[in-house]
């Protein structure tokens, strides 16, 4: 316990936290007002790991019922971790551990065909029974967007609908390409306000069963396909592309080949939208327990590398918008709904992966509202003159979409 203790009294500069040992002694540790917790250890092994790597153990240990919350939440607790992360990140040896890391971060990042289908079937192919209990009806999984401070979690996913809709400036008889169209709803959004024909590709096959019965449903599938397919067997051309929460599991090894085939099928006068997760302060790594349990081959770009990739291959960056706190809205409301629907979920798969669901929707949220994630949009063209010269028509396209005879 010594270099843990170490660590804690470097790190703990707000908050209160006490710790059981798996000897049953106690060690406290406190600095300015801020979350009060009581954090029981079972398992003597950990007094080790969690000073080499806090966050990998941390996460397992909650998961496995070895590291217990016996006053406070796990809200709390991860609360404690993010408001202390600068005193854990500035340890000597945490800081070693991230240089070696990033060191491979784009061997861990090299996303095959192969690999992707694999990483995509760990994460989006669980169950759509359980993604159903806490999404919103049209099953985004994504930031949404919050344009008043009482929109539901509904009426903020389809004001991103409408917003990207109106960036995409959509015109009669356009062919437009989804890029991880995930169970269809952008797709579906853009062939309802639109009178375009539109292809959806993902590599999930529990998405598309959802996503081609949607298109059924709504009327629309001889508009709209959907296709299990990876983005780079996608032949063009497409006078638009849209890619939302996809460009996190490209990884950094292919940045470059994404834009160019982007690029590829474009028309002339195409027009892109990327909406990804980003980070600010500059290029990073994932965090050890999201790789591992969350999203393997994961990773969320800097703005600066993902311009630079963008500038590689030729396109014109047309338009940038950086979404703040919109996405730790969002994860809060799915976390809230997943707590709802608890019981349920745990019948449905087991208490363990509850424990790491939670782990990870709360821990995101915080990454968003108390570290440095935040979304961005990307328009991209082909050539100078291919999108408006002012942004004017966003904001018109979007108060017309929001009119009462068209959002379904």
């Amino acid at each position: 316990m010594l270099l843990l203790n170490r660590l804690l009294a470097r790190a703990i500069k707000v908050g209160h936290l006490e710790l059981i040992d798996a000897h049953g002694q106690r060690h406290v540790f406190e600095g300015l007002p801020g979350a009060r917790v009581v954090v029981r250890l079972t398992d003597a092994t950990l007094h080790r790991k969690l000073f080499l790597n806090p966050e990998l153990h941390a996460g397992e240990a909650y998961m496995d019922g070895r590291l217990l919350i016996e006053q406070g939440t796990i809200r709390d607790f991860l609360t404690l971790f993010v408001e202390n992360r600068s005193g854990f990140r500035g340890h000597p040896l945490q800081k070693m551990l991230r240089r070696v890391t990033k060191k491979f971060k784009r061997l861990v990042q090299r996303n095959t065909v192969a690999k992707s289908r694999s990483n995509v079937h760990r994460h989006y192919d669980l169950s759509n029974d359980f993604y159903r209990l806490w999404l919103d009806d049209d099953m985004l999984y994504s930031c949404a967007y919050f344009t008043a401070p009482d929109n539901s979690l509904e009426e903020a996913q389809q004001n991103k609908l409408r917003h990207i809709a109106a960036k995409l400036d959509l015109k009669p008889g356009q062919r437009v390409l989804d890029i991880g169209c995930g169970w269809g709803a952008m797709a579906l959004y853009l062939a309802h306000v639109a009178d375009i024909a539109v292809v959806g590709v993902t590599l999930s096959t529990e998405q598309l069963v959802v996503a081609q019965a949607e298109a059924k449903k709504r009327g629309l599938d001889h508009r709209v396909t959907f296709e299990l397919m990876d983005y780079r067997d996608v032949q063009g051309p497409f006078d638009r592309i849209v890619s939302v929460g996809m460009f996190e599991h490209v990884g950094i090894a292919q940045f470059d080949g994404y834009f160019r085939k982007i690029k590829d099928l474009l028309t002339e006068d195409g027009v892109a939208l990327v909406h990804s997760i980003g980070r600010k302060g500059g290029p990073g790594q994932t965090g050890a327990w999201v790789r591992k349990y969350i999203f393997p081959g994961g990773y969320s770009p800097a703005l600066s590398e993902t311009v630079q990739a963008v500038e590689r291959s030729g396109l014109w960056v047309t338009d940038v918008e950086i979404l703040r706190l919109h996405y730790a809205r969002t994860l809060r409301m799915w976390d809230e709904r997943f707590q709802a629907h608890r019981s349920e979920i745990a019948g449905m798969m087991d208490e363990r992966f509850c424990r790491m669901w939670e782990f990870y929707l709360i821990a995101s949220e915080l990454t968003f509202s108390h570290g440095n994630h935040m979304n961005f949009q990307l328009q991209l063209t082909k050539t100078v003159n291919a999108a408006a010269l002012t942004r004017d028509y966003m904001l018109d396209t979007e108060r017309r979409l929001s009119g009462p005879n068209v959002v379904r």
